[in-house]
């Protein structure tokens, strides 16, 4: 074959790539789904994160892939997210799995167990310890399948009208926490209410709660709790970290293109790493605020904490002897958590706690 020849078949070749690039791109079907979550707009970091997530899918897609979000309230309420989905009334949700307890005591591990896993080593469970493909098996009963989109990080113990020091001042308290957290206040005496966040301010000002939980200095500055209930103590021992996901039914997701999974994988991925990033540079300027405020930071007293820790504990056993979905994950899940601590006490509680007294 002559030179010239092979250049021409060369350039054929080239042009014949170039244009089928495009076929491939529209041969793309268009989609349009719902996603409801289960945060109000106001609090822009995580219900942001819905949006965040909706916004990378689109363009990991070049467009054909949208999914419109709408605030918890708009078409259903917080606390049936799931249930929208389950149901086909949205395709997919942006929420907390502990909300669903009521569902499964076992959901709790997709957000947070108290006295579990902090934000890194939840995410070392989920990414590199089994816990996608494990919780994906569970899932599968609901209806659903789901990926990880989200984190608050540790959280705060919250607002409470007066102090409390030890463990009987639990008994009687009215206490917006919902999930595992709720279960182990009412072993402790309290009254725990599952309440969404736009509801918890008028309950506080009310008076039909004396203390509330919701995230952290961020979040709370803004749903205003400070001006009612001045002692704000830490730490969350019911969520060391707080975990949310995108659901997606799952006949909806079988039927979509394999390259739209991935985007939506990629996008989950992306909304759990920024969320955390927002919410650790935010929450160190709400926390001067709320000082500033008058705000008094209170530590849980070794007392509560140790009788916490007993009362989560006996819930646990008590719950892998009569719940073998619960069993199965918690067995692996508690050697996982010990392994994780060692490590990091050994590493970064070391650091932290020697900065704490230098900076």
């Amino acid at each position: 074959m002559k030179r010239r020849d092979v250049l021409k078949s060369g350039l054929v070749l080239a042009g014949t790539t170039a244009v089928a690039a495009p076929a491939i791109a529209q041969s793309a079907p268009t989609i349009r789904w719902r996603l409801t979550s289960s945060f109000p707009k106001s609090l822009d970091t995580i219900y942001g994160g819905g949006e965040f997530f909706a916004e990378r899918v689109n363009k990991l897609t070049d467009g054909k892939f949208t999914i419109r979000v709408f605030a918890a309230g708009d078409l259903v309420p917080a606390f049936q997210a799931l249930d929208a989905v389950q149901q086909g009334t949205v395709e997919l949700c942006h929420t907390a799995t502990y909300y669903y307890v009521g569902k499964d005591f076992t959901m709790g591990f997709g957000t947070a167990l108290p006295f579990g896993l902090t934000t890194r080593q939840q995410n070392a469970w989920m990414y590199h310890g089994g816990g996608i493909d494990t919780l994906n098996a569970f899932f599968k009963d609901f209806g659903v399948i789901a990926y990880p989109a989200g984190n608050t990080g540790a959280q705060m113990g919250g607002w409470f009208r007066n102090e409390v020091n030890k463990l009987d001042d639990f008994k009687g308290l009215k206490m917006r926490i919902p999930g595992l957290g709720g279960q182990v206040m009412a072993r402790l005496g309290a009254v725990p209410q599952a309440l969404p966040g736009g509801d918890i301010y008028p309950a506080l000002e009310r008076g039909a709660i004396d203390a509330t939980e919701w995230v952290g200095p961020y979040d709370d500055e803004k749903l205003g709790f400070y001006k009612i209930a001045k002692n704000y103590y830490y730490p969350g021992w019911w969520e060391p970290c707080s975990m949310y996901h995108v659901m997606i039914n799952q006949a909806k997701w079988d039927g979509l293109p394999k390259a739209y999974q991935e985007a939506i994988i990629s996008a989950a991925r992306e909304t759990n790493l920024d969320m955390v990033a927002e919410y650790d540079a935010k929450n160190r300027l709400a926390l001067t605020r709320l000082k500033a405020a008058g705000v008094t930071i209170r530590k849980f007293s070794d007392e509560i904490m140790e009788g916490s820790f007993k009362a989560a504990s006996a819930m646990y056993d008590e719950e892998a002897a009569k719940n073998p979905k619960f069993k199965a994950i918690y067995d692996s899940w508690k050697t996982f958590r010990s392994e994780e601590a060692a490590w990091f006490a050994l590493a970064e509680s070391a650091m932290d706690q020697f900065f704490a007294t230098k900076l």
